[in-house]
Formats: C-alpha cells, sequence, structure tokens
C-alpha cells in the first residue's frame, strides 16, 4: 500500500518552515514503510501557491519545494482510467446531490487506481470520494 499526498499536508510543512526533504522525513514517519507519491494535480496545486506567492522569496522558496518533491518522490499522471472513473464518480455523486472538487477528486481517484490511500488535512473532501481510504495528516 502507499500514500498519495494532497497538498494540504505539503503547504502545511511549508508553513512551518520545512523544506521538501525535512517534509518527507517527517511523512515517512508516519506513513511507517509506504511509498509515498504525489498526483499531478498536488503538483498544479502547488505551483499555483507559488505563483501567488507575496514576495520573490516566498516564490522562490515554494518552487524549491516543489522541485525537491518531484526529484524525491513519485508523480502519477492524470490517466484516461483515471478520467474516466473520475468522470463517473463526479456524475454518479452530482446525481445524488454531491459536487464534489475536481482537484480533489482527481487525487483521490489517482490514489484509488494505484491502491494507494489519500493523506491529506482535508479529510472532509476526500471522504466523499467513494473507495477512498483517507489517512488525515
Amino acid at each position: 500500500m502507499g500514500l498519495i499526498l494532497d497538498s494540504s499536508v505539503l503547504i502545511a510543512a511549508e508553513r512551518k518552515g520545512r523544506n521538501a526533504r525535512q517534509a518527507l522525513a517527517e511523512i515517512a514517519l508516519r506513513a511507517a514503510g509506504e511509498d509515498v507519491a504525489l498526483s499531478v494535480v498536488t503538483v498544479l496545486e502547488l505551483a499555483h501557491g507559488a505563483a501567488r506567492a507575496n514576495t520573490p522569496e516566498r516564490k522562490a522558496t515554494r518552487q524549491q519545494f516543489i522541485r525537491e518533491l518531484m526529484a524525491a518522490i513519485p508523480v502519477h499522471p492524470v490517466s484516461a482510467s483515471v478520467a474516466l472513473r473520475a468522470g463517473q464518480i463526479d456524475g454518479e455523486s452530482m446525481a445524488r446531490g454531491v459536487t464534489l472538487p475536481l482537484s480533489d477528486l482527481l487525487i483521490a481517484v489517482t490514489a484509488l487506481d494505484l491502491g494507494y490511500r489519500v493523506a491529506t488535512g482535508n479529510v472532509r473532501h476526500f471522504q466523499a470520494v467513494p473507495g477512498v481510504s483517507v489517512v488525515p495528516f
């Protein structure tokens, strides 16, 4: 089994002043030997945050954090099978009146596709995705 990291976990680490190596070391302790990876959607969310940084220094720090993460752990794409499954889950959820944030849905379905769980600080969004196992971080 493994963990797909939601951006909330990484943003929390970055806000505590951790670099990517330190953040991943802390996550590895809690992951107890599980594989740790990213969805490409998490990378997108982190890049968005870097672009919105309020100082050039903070932007550079965030961009370095992203580069270090991507060098250290696998980044999984949104494949055709992930897109089809996410579309099905999204359609079925909307038919029941439940709206799921697309980015969280894609991260969750990437985890499902790999047989992984999602590590997140945003448990509520991910628990709404049928079948996904959530690890609060």
